[in-house]
């Protein structure tokens, strides 16, 4: 594997959807949700440092917040690699103030990669190969690279990429000009990108050289770069909340997508734990469960002592943390961001966030 990416985690979500299990000190990036006793953080830079080979090249961008949790997971992350934003701004600054320190110490030439802390993937090598062939495009090609997930049904939850004009093949995988992005769909609209073939998922993954993207960055964002440029992490208070997304991806020439299948979830709500770790059975039981006619459900306990009781319910979420139940359905689990925000706005209820 080429030694020359420089991956840099995002660490500084909230993961408000896996509420009540996430919580503003315990988001969702510190939880062990597949089974594996390790949490999304690690897992993430357990992959990543099978490619950069050791410590001294992982990055990891995260909030105040959150940064003494990050140390505590990763002991072995330099001090010096690990950057805490004052405040957060969205992907956009993250992006952009790791891109101008790690330019700083690289180099323009630097090929940088961006990768959440908070997703599942299940075949590495893929993911290895496809990381390859996205640093052979941007190390030949003046191009900013997303990774592009081969849908597996009509999502509604994420966010699409339509492919444009294809680019040839690196390393056995096609290359495309990114059309547009495409933002949630609706049911029917999301059966019509899959029926194409011509849309991904839109992963949030990114792999540039830096200097590509900073360039972007100040024909496009001029206010935001400027500022760090001027000040470093000073300028936070003044900068724009914006998603890199909107902020440069939807506007450049510049975005290439490498559709790939190495077995992708962002576990973006209860529903991709379903999705993760069910299998063929009727109902999720990561608690001690006991149920009559109940169908589709997903159970979860922090407590092995607590048992569940249900009678004659099917396609629920319900959730024991602390003194804390949570029951939804699963089609209304992106409603407890709702929630949460009625939870902050009453002060007597701000223990439970």
């Amino acid at each position: 594997m080429n030694q020359g990416l420089i991956p840099v985690i995002l660490a500084g979500g909230k993961g408000e959807r896996f509420w009540p299990l996430s919580r503003q000190e315990r988001p969702k990036q510190f939880l062990s949700l597949d089974g594996s006793g390790k949490s999304l953080l690690q897992t993430t830079a357990e992959r990543l440092l099978a490619i950069t080979g050791d410590w001294e090249r992982l990055w990891v961008v995260t909030s105040a917040a959150l940064a003494q949790g990050v140390q505590a997971q990763l002991p072995n992350l330099p001090l010096t690699n690990l950057l805490v934003e004052p405040e957060g701004k969205d992907t956009a600054a993250a992006i952009a103030w790791s891109t101008l320190v790690i330019a700083e110490k690289y180099g323009l030439d630097a090929v940088v990669g961006f990768f959440p802390a908070d997703h599942w993937i299940g075949d590495q090598q893929a993911f290895r190969n496809t990381l390859t062939a996205a640093m052979s495009l941007v190390s030949k090609t003046k191009a900013i690279a997303t990774l592009g997930i081969t849908p597996q049904y009509p999502s509604t939850g994420y966010g699409y990429i339509e492919q444009g004009e294809y680019q040839g093949e690196y390393h056995g995988l096609a290359v495309y000009r990114v059309n547009r992005f495409r933002e949630k769909p609706d049911l029917a609209t999301a059966e019509s990108f899959l029926a194409t073939g011509g849309f991904s998922w839109n992963s949030g993954m990114f792999i540039f050289a830096a200097g590509v993207v900073l360039e972007q960055l100040r024909q496009y964002t001029p206010n935001l770069i400027s500022l760090l440029e001027a000040k470093g992490k000073e300028a936070y208070p003044e900068l724009p909340k914006i998603s890199i997304d909107y902020a440069l991806m939807e506007k450049t020439s510049l975005a290439y997508v490498l559709p790939a299948d190495f077995g992708w979830d962002d576990l973006g709500d209860w529903n991709g734990l379903d999705r993760l770790r069910k299998g063929e059975a009727d109902n999720l039981e990561l608690a001690k469960h006991i149920g009559i006619d109940t169908h589709n459900c997903l159970f979860y306990a922090e407590d092995d002592q607590e048992v569940i009781v249900t009678i004659g319910v099917e396609d629920l979420v319900i959730v024991r943390d602390g003194n804390i139940t949570l029951v939804v359905p699963k089609n209304r689990t992106q409603e407890i961001k709702q929630v949460l925000k009625n939870i902050a706005n009453n002060p007597n209820l701000s223990q439970f966030l």
